[in-house]
């Protein structure tokens, strides 16, 4: 059973579901564009079931978490998501947590545990290392992967800003398609998580995040040392597991078979049959099975977190 909550971060009032044991070590779960939390429906309860809480946040652009100012810029660049994630820690009084997420959600997952590692006591991470070679975001990728990444090229323009504004439930819908070929979703499954998508800020967070990796947009300047620390490409020291699906329809399982030298010793792969881009909607068992594996191996400082859910 979760609860929603608001919490309130010095630059977003981030709309989350917790549940679970209140005093229990925390999961953090980090959905991804364009998806929600309900990708992780089918992993929380199991989470809670092994006494374990769970934190499963909307992203900036996302549901009824919003920003505080109307001044902030709505950005999406990676380490923008990063500094959300370890506000919303910080908001709850979470010394650290598990993180595990998807897409956007690993993203914001890989920058935390590079960057502020003391936060994270183990990292679940789709598609492998997914910090963003911004210097490098101008090399063309094979022609079958600029093929796949033709809704990057498409948000590059102005045509296609006002396509995602226009059409965003049925871009949507495609994307899950493509990059899902095997995953039978419904049409209420679809719809309960599209909802989300009417946050007024989507499209400019969304706009923002694929011009910006592509070098086609400025940073915000409050993230720029962020950004400096990641364009390096910093090693994840923490302890990792990397799933991929090998029915990705957007990032071949291939790409992320080479990025053990991007994380520590404690690091495993783990290659799910027959899965597309949303691991925990499409397989939950085995995405909680990893979480729980991170979960038991870490040596959590105290069972209580240092303060309780708003």
């Amino acid at each position: 059973m979760t609860t929603p909550h608001l919490v309130r971060t010095p630059t977003l009032e981030i709309a989350c579901e917790i549940g679970g044991p209140p005093a229990a070590p925390a999961v953090v779960l980090l959905h991804g564009f364009p998806y929600d939390p309900r990708s992780f429906d089918g992993v929380a309860p199991i989470v809670h079931a092994a006494g374990f809480r769970t934190v499963v946040p909307w992203l900036r652009g996302f549901g009824a978490t919003r920003f505080l100012s109307a001044a902030t810029p709505r950005s999406g660049q990676q380490a923008a998501l990063g500094h959300d994630l370890v506000d919303l820690l910080d908001a709850l009084g979470i010394d650290a947590a598990v993180l595990a997420g998807y897409d956007w959600g690993g993203r914001a997952a890989c920058v935390a545990a590079a960057v502020w590692p003391a936060r994270v006591r183990g990292l679940v991470t789709c598609c492998g290392y997914q910090i963003q070679d911004i210097a490098g975001g101008g090399r063309p990728a094979a022609p079958a992967q600029e093929h796949r990444f033709w809704y990057q090229h498409y948000f590059q323009t102005e045509r296609g800003r006002a396509g995602l504004a226009a059409h965003r439930r049925d871009l949507c819908r495609l994307l899950w398609r493509q990059w899902s070929p095997t995953w039978a979703f419904s049409d209420a499954a679809y719809d309960a998580s599209a909802v989300s998508f009417d946050n007024p800020d989507f499209v400019d967070v969304t706009i923002h995040s694929y011009r910006h990796r592509m070098g086609n947009a400025p940073g915000e300047a409050r993230y720029a040392a962020t950004e400096a620390l990641l364009a390096a490409q910093p090693r994840i020291a923490v302890p990792a597991i990397a799933i991929h699906g090998d029915a990705d329809g957007v990032n071949p399982a291939a790409g992320s078979a080479q990025h053990q030298a991007h994380f520590g010793p404690r690091y495993e792969r783990r290659v799910f049959a027959g899965i597309g881009h949303n691991p925990p909607a499409e397989a939950p068992q085995a995405f909680a099975a990893a979480v729980l594996d991170l979960c038991r191996q870490s040596a959590w400082a105290s069972s209580t977190p240092s303060g309780p859910p708003p």
